[in-house]
């Protein structure tokens, strides 16, 4: 599963970690990515999403109904 909310958009970030002698090496953050599953109402089904806990947010802000058609409005299939 990669680390790419589909709601928000969130993927890892990429940078250095610096320790205390300065040596840098590659380190990533990845976003708190969860699968979770939703019932569709409209069409009497349930879809799984992979979101970030920053998605999560948004679907319980908006609703699952108006997150799902932004994301087929964005050409992501579901």
């Amino acid at each position: 599963m990669s680390a790419h909310c589909q709601v928000t958009g969130r993927k890892p970030g990429f940078g250095k970690s610096v320790s205390h002698s300065h040596v840098r090496t590659s380190r990533r953050w990845d976003p708190n990515i969860q699968r979770k599953t939703y019932f569709l109402p409209s069409e009497g089904r349930r879809v799984t999403l992979t979101v970030s806990a920053k998605g999560i947010k948004t679907i319980d802000r908006d609703g699952i109904e108006a997150v799902v058609a932004r994301l087929r409005a964005r050409g992501e299939k579901i």
